[in-house]
């Protein structure tokens, strides 16, 4: 009889544990779900809060007739003070867009032309840039993030008027907190941007 007994209490025992076992793995999973969220909102946070950047981009341009595919070096050093060089293709290498002091510089290192505008700030604005991504995002309502694999996905609507630019999404590595890519679309998608983002350095 007091074997019984004890075998109960084993069995209760063990009951016991099981239980509490199983409500500490669901709370603790609970809680790294939280912590991966608001982990994510910070690293989104920190991206829209950046300064200056530089980094060398591979983009290819896809329409409905062909494919281009440009090595482009961007350097922002602030929204009065940027410019963007053509490393690829040959035919167009060098050619600088550059903002500074409230002047747009177009150039070509290779043919040395330059054409000045002073006060057409319009002249400037880049559909692919990191801070063009920034305004869009925090101008747009409807932006949001979500995470997916090893990357947090910013989405957002563009506020350029070119409807074939009307869709962004920025992929940023969650280990590194670095952006990876970008993929610029019309509604349709047959008209598409990818950006990749290599030898990035962000302030």
């Amino acid at each position: 009889m007091k074997k019984k007994i004890f075998f109960l209490f084993i069995l209760f025992f063990i009951f016991i544990f099981f239980i509490i076992y199983i409500f500490f793995i669901k709370n603790t999973a609970k809680n790294l779900n939280i912590g991966n969220n608001n982990n994510s909102q910070e690293i989104v946070n920190k991206f829209l809060n950046i300064s200056s950047y530089e980094a060398i981009i591979e983009m290819k341009v896809q329409s409905n007739k062909n494919i281009n595919k440009y090595k482009i070096k961007q350097c922002y050093i602030d929204k009065e003070n940027n410019y963007q060089e053509i490393i690829e293709p040959e035919n167009i290498q060098g050619v600088k867009i550059e903002y500074k002091d409230n002047k747009l510089t177009i150039s070509n290192s290779k043919l040395n032309l330059a054409t000045m505008f002073e006060n057409y700030k319009y002249l400037t604005e880049n559909n692919f840039d990191l801070f063009s991504f920034v305004n869009d995002y925090l101008s747009n309502n409807g932006s949001r993030f979500y995470e997916e694999n090893n990357y947090i996905i910013m989405k957002t609507k563009s506020t350029n008027t070119n409807e074939y630019l009307k869709n962004k999404e920025l992929y940023i590595d969650k280990k590194t907190c670095i952006p990876v890519k970008m993929v610029i679309n019309s509604d349709n998608k047959k008209e598409a941007i990818f950006i990749s983002y290599n030898e990035v350095k962000i302030n």
